[in-house]
């Protein structure tokens, strides 16, 4: 509850507003036939990305990602097999890579057993021309602008995570760096007063979780062009 000019008011988002006259004409049970159970109902899904045709839809609950996609979204760009992975839930949530798209469900029970989120469902369609590293860097970068910078595991730990994601994105970071920066997203995971702090680690947890070989390949390749240098020996 809030209040508005000293009155009590039930604050509700548009989805749910747009959806109550349906429910009210047909019935709760009605509106629970869609989906499976504890993930009933509908709900607006926005597809976004590499996509032929984006597009916000209401559709059932637990809908097939794939299925959500192909239907609605006009399939991904360059066909199924050019999937590099899905941010399912908004820019918070954790990606998951193509074989994971190919059954997983758009629920709340589904995406966590994937260990994402259904969250806003804002689905974002990543292509295999993207730089999943630099989109990841890109996504921290946003929550570092964002953050109020009254908790200090989220102002200072996202600060970090910025800077330690753009050398990932260079290659000029350590393979020790990975594991690094999943501890130092667990540290702020949990710990924030709101939610921000989780949606600046979670893109990184995702990454790491299923994109871990792109990184140390990438950190490979930089070392191959820029050797280190052997020292110098002064002569006595």
């Amino acid at each position: 509850m809030d209040s508005v000019f000293g009155c009590p008011t039930t604050v509700s988002n548009v989805e749910t507003v747009a959806v109550a006259p349906a429910i009210c004409r047909r019935g709760g049970a009605w509106f629970a036939g869609f989906g499976r159970e504890r993930n009933s109902g509908t709900k607006l899904f926005n597809i976004s990305g590499h996509v032929n045709t984006p597009c916000t839809v209401e559709e059932e609950m637990s809908v097939p990602l794939r299925e959500l996609i192909e239907r609605h979204g006009g399939g991904v760009r360059g066909g199924w097999d050019n999937l590099l992975g899905v941010i399912p839930g908004g820019s918070s949530t954790p990606i998951i890579p193509r074989h994971v798209c190919d059954d997983v469900l758009m629920d709340f029970d589904d995406l966590v057993r994937a260990e994402t989120a259904l969250g806003t469902a804002a689905i974002i369609v990543l292509d295999k021309s993207t730089d999943v590293i630099r989109a990841i860097a890109r996504l921290v970068e946003f929550y570092k602008h964002e953050s109020c910078g009254q908790c200090t595991p989220c102002r200072e730990g996202v600060d970090w995570m910025d800077q330690m994601m753009w050398r990932f994105v260079r290659g000029e970071a350590a393979v020790s760096e990975i594991d690094m920066i999943w501890e130092l997203s667990k540290q702020i995971e949990g710990h924030t007063i709101c939610a921000l702090g989780d949606g600046a680690a979670w893109p990184v947890q995702g990454l790491i979780r299923h994109f871990r070989p792109i990184m140390e390949n990438r950190i490979g390749q930089y070392n191959k062009k820029n050797p280190p240098r052997e020292p110098e020996i002064e002569m006595m």
